[in-house]
């Protein structure tokens, strides 16, 4: 056997032994800080121990913006641009679009056969979601469904974890009710020692052989990473750096920050506690130029035009190796494209795998099977 079939045969021991992480985003174009800090950062440290699948989730940007899909493509690209350029390794984990696995679909349609109503309903993100979107209609059943979507997201590729915010952890504790659910009803059909299959309820539990675990979350840890206006980054709020801008905007854009508000003239003192820009420094610079913003800005040794300059730095200094990464997929897209597609064609092969053992249990197989239980 060559070197290379045998490094092969080495990295695929090693991935099956390693647990399995999934996760995705929704493709809203370029990222920015927020999105790195609060979940691609720690994507990229995931990668080096977990087995990892992560996703484009366009059908998922359909629940809220059906009406007009135009950009959903250009977008998925950007998203995967900046997943690579921030680290995220093809080789290393399977980077896909969701709605090229069709297998999704038809497990949430699965799901959805056994999810009663009120599972849905008491999301705590579906009310609130339409207090902030008002000015959309979201009286739909995919509004309503995502999180079922979600579940299949999830259980399609028997993920042992799911990395999330605090915020994201009813959800996660649907996708476990749904698993839970669904080997409460079915099962893959055991077998006697002479090899007779058993089905159906009077198959005692010791034999059943269930086909969804049932997903923990993992706490992603919690960064409050402020846009300029103070407010969390966010496109909604036009508040945002994105981890593509160059260095002339980035400093522009950190100018304008709003600052401690009982600093009104230079020689105020402050607190940068209270500050949005002290919570930049706190995620990107170092203790030595943390010990120097303390003592500047309480004492007013320093001006906020300079405590601006020196986040800049430490800012510039996470994004430059990111934006000398993301150059080549700006050159040529369809380098990134390429890469979703291959991950694609990954990631269907487990979710056939899945779907498969799902009809089986839920006796509804593609393949022939006798009366009697036997092949």
């Amino acid at each position: 056997m060559s070197d290379t079939v045998n490094n092969k045969a080495e990295k695929a021991s090693a991935a099956s032994a390693r647990r399995r992480v999934l996760s995705g985003m929704r493709p809203t174009g370029k990222l920015h800080l927020g999105n790195y800090v609060g979940a691609l950062q720690n994507w990229v440290g995931l990668q080096n121990e977990y087995e990892c699948f992560f996703f484009v989730a366009d059908w998922h940007a359909l629940t809220t913006d059906y009406a007009d899909p135009s950009a959903v493509k250009t977008n998925s690209i950007e998203v995967a641009t900046d997943w690579l350029a921030a680290g995220l390794d093809p080789e290393r984990c399977v980077l896909f679009v969701q709605s090229h696995v069709p297998q999704h679909a038809e497990l949430h349609l699965l799901f959805s056969m056994i999810t009663p109503l009120g599972w849905l309903e008491r999301v705590p993100s579906y009310k609130e979601q339409q207090v902030q979107l008002a000015e959309k209609s979201l009286g739909t059943y995919g509004f309503l469904g995502y999180p079922l979507l979600q579940a299949a997201d999830i259980l399609m590729y028997l993920a042992d974890f799911v990395p999330v915010g605090q915020d994201q952890v009813a959800h996660v504790e649907l996708t476990r009710e749904v698993a839970r659910r669904f080997n409460q009803f079915y099962w893959a059909p055991g077998k006697t020692r002479s090899g007779r299959v058993l089905r159906g309820p009077d198959v005692p539990e010791a034999k059943r052989v269930y086909v969804f675990p049932e997903p923990q979350p993992l706490l992603t840890p919690a960064a409050k990473l402020p846009g300029t206006d103070g407010r969390k980054m966010s496109k909604s709020y036009g508040n945002f750096i994105n981890l593509s801008d160059p260095e002339p905007v980035v400093r522009q854009k950190l100018k304008t920050m709003v600052t401690d508000p009982a600093r009104v003239r230079r020689n105020d003192p402050g607190e940068p506690d209270v500050c949005p820009v002290g919570d930049l420094h706190k995620i990107f610079s170092n203790q030595q130029t943390l010990a120097k913003v303390y003592e500047g800005c309480r004492t007013a040794g320093i001006g906020c035009i300079e405590c601006k300059g020196w986040v800049a730095d430490n800012v510039m200094a996470v994004l430059a190796p990111i934006q000398e990464r993301r150059r080549p997929f700006e050159q040529n897209p369809k380098l990134a494209w390429d890469v979703l597609e291959a991950g694609s064609a990954r990631a269907r092969i487990v979710a056939q795998q899945t779907i498969e053992q799902a009809r089986e249990a839920m006796n509804m197989s593609h393949l022939y099977q006798p009366p009697g239980g036997s092949k």
